[in-house]
């Protein structure tokens, strides 16, 4: 897959992810995240990290929220471009019960926008009831 350094072609990794997180579709993952990549964040107070190929294994073990017939929500809030081949993305996504603002580094590998770190924050925990 060849694609150019642009704001659209980067949008469009943006939007593959938020169908990852939606769907959890692992086949897709790989065109999500750079195999390399690392997530950190805080939940329930303590650091969780983890490498991609465990963040992989945790969309595969769940449920989706699709499948879940959870409420989609996400955004894009930030777009930076550091150069032609590295980029930051701040975006709040939903995922099932909980809304997280990521800050989400991606680089252009081989022709193609992939995260190689996600930075995330639970911004807010929705009632399980009203999923």
């Amino acid at each position: 897959m060849t694609t150019a350094a642009t704001p659209k072609s980067l949008i469009e990794a943006v939007e593959r992810y938020f169908d990852t997180m939606f769907d959890s579709d692992v086949d897709r993952f790989d065109q999500v995240f750079a195999p390399t990549a690392q997530l950190h964040g805080f939940r329930d107070g303590n650091l969780r990290v983890l490498a991609a190929a465990e963040y992989r294994k945790v969309l595969a073990a769940n449920p989706s929220p699709k499948a879940k017939d959870a409420p989609r929500h996400q955004e894009i809030l930030l777009i930076d471009f550091a150069s032609p081949s590295q980029a930051l993305v701040k975006a709040r996504v939903r995922v099932d019960a909980i809304l997280y603002l990521d800050y989400l580094a991606f680089h252009l590998i081989d022709g193609a926008w992939r995260i190689t770190a996600k930075s995330f924050h639970v911004e807010h925990r929705f009632d399980q009831k009203a999923v």
